[in-house]
């Protein structure tokens, strides 16, 4: 026979929780900043091809303007201004602003939404629409 209770209630870490959206926000935000730190090499690399001439340089865009290399040129600029939007909201909690449940979400959907406007707008000036 066995003793064990099964009434007990569960250690919080072996419960299930919903994703909430700020869990999704904390845990995008340091996703960002990993696809950042992965990125350094190639903006170093394309540094150094920028400043070695303009037969290295050619190569470098070359490689950056297959669809591959504007993916993750696209990805690279949404994830800066993510990270820095998102970086600016931690900061005003740091001084202690922010923390109602509807300023929570209403500040993690403005992070999101200003990321894609900056981003589309960087894309578009890049290719001189605007």
């Amino acid at each position: 026979m066995s003793n064990i209770n099964t009434d007990r209630p569960l250690s919080p870490h072996l419960q299930v929780y919903s994703l909430q959206l700020t869990m999704v926000l904390s845990i995008f935000h340091r996703g960002t900043g990993i696809f950042l730190m992965v990125g350094i090499p190639v903006l170093v690399l394309w540094l150094y091809m920028l400043q070695s001439g303009e037969h290295n340089y050619g190569h470098a865009m070359k490689y950056l303007a297959y669809p591959v290399g504007r993916l993750l040129l696209l990805g690279w600029t949404f994830s800066i201004f993510y990270h820095l939007c998102n970086g600016v909201r931690h900061l005003f909690w740091d001084i202690g602003k922010g923390y109602e449940i509807s300023t929570l979400y209403r500040s993690g959907a403005a992070v999101v939404v200003v990321s894609i406007l900056m981003t589309l707008a960087t894309w578009l000036c890049a290719y001189g629409l605007i």
